[in-house]
């Protein structure tokens, strides 16, 4: 585990004043998804932000004038743009944990759990941004299992614990399941954080203009009979009930809200037959 400070505290107190955590599978999720804290706690004295990055990044896709980078030197310039993000958003600390995709993956993997539970036992955090369960990539999904699990052997059930948006929009999710956070304003942190990962947007994948466009894609369309109450919203999966319940199933809990939005279907499609 490495961890980097941005504004050279001592490790300790940066972890220990954490109020949202994100957890996430790659460099450049964290300003994706849990863009909600990264902005309630900039400039805030009473709210720190905390990113951790389970993977290591050696496999993500590039080209230009990353194209002839090793794996070793994507780890490398990933870590320094994940570090870059974190002077810009003024986070307490950015973890870096160092596993690959196989090792997130692994059903009967321990050692991701034991290092998430390190974290938030040092962190103690009142909200935990991660992935949500029904993302369309793999390691993502892998993440958010693994947290549920280190919070599920710690017995520590967060004030929110949050399913976020990166591979797949939440947009299915009937309104009365979505978590929504507005998120407008200080539209020039948004740009920064999202673009400092060159060797992702310069390599082939405009996260950044995708990221915004998705947001203020969701404040449009939220509400059909109403004017936009906001320029950019995100969506979350709840997750927290999943933490509270040791004994629930995760496939379950995710596929009654694929129900809820199947019987919306199905109630709007009945209702004008």
């Amino acid at each position: 585990m490495f961890v980097f400070v941005p504004e050279g505290t001592d490790e300790k107190t940066a972890l220990e004043r954490t109020t949202h955590l994100a957890i996430s599978a790659h460099q450049d999720d964290i300003e994706i998804m849990a863009y909600d804290g990264i902005v309630k706690c900039f400039g805030s004295a009473e709210h720190h932000f905390t990113g951790v990055v389970v993977t290591n990044g050696s496999g993500s896709p590039r080209s230009g004038i990353y194209a002839g980078y090793t794996d070793e030197e994507m780890r490398e310039i990933r870590k320094k743009e994940q570090c870059k993000a974190a002077v810009v958003g003024e986070y307490s600390a950015q973890v870096f944990l160092d596993y690959t995709s196989g090792d997130v993956k692994n059903p009967r993997g321990a050692e991701v759990v034991n290092a998430l539970k390190e974290v938030i036992e040092r962190t103690k955090p009142r909200y935990i941004y991660t992935h949500n369960l029904a993302d369309k990539h793999d390691t993502h999904v892998g993440v958010a299992v693994k947290v549920i699990q280190a919070l599920r052997a710690l017995r520590y059930v967060p004030d929110g614990v949050y399913g976020c948006e990166v591979w797949r929009s939440l947009d299915w999710l009937s309104d009365g399941d979505k978590v929504t956070f507005d998120v407008a304003g200080h539209a020039n942190l948004e740009a920064a954080v999202l673009g400092v990962f060159d060797s992702q947007i310069a390599g082939g994948k405009r996260y950044d203009l995708a990221t915004v466009g998705r947001r203020l894609a969701n404040a449009t369309y939220f509400e059909s009979h109403g004017v936009d109450g906001t320029a950019s919203l995100m969506y979350a999966m709840d997750l927290t009930p999943l933490a509270r319940d040791a004994g629930a199933n995760l496939a379950e809990y995710v596929l009654a809200y694929i129900g809820d939005f199947a019987k919306d279907v199905e109630r709007k499609i009945g209702g004008l037959l």
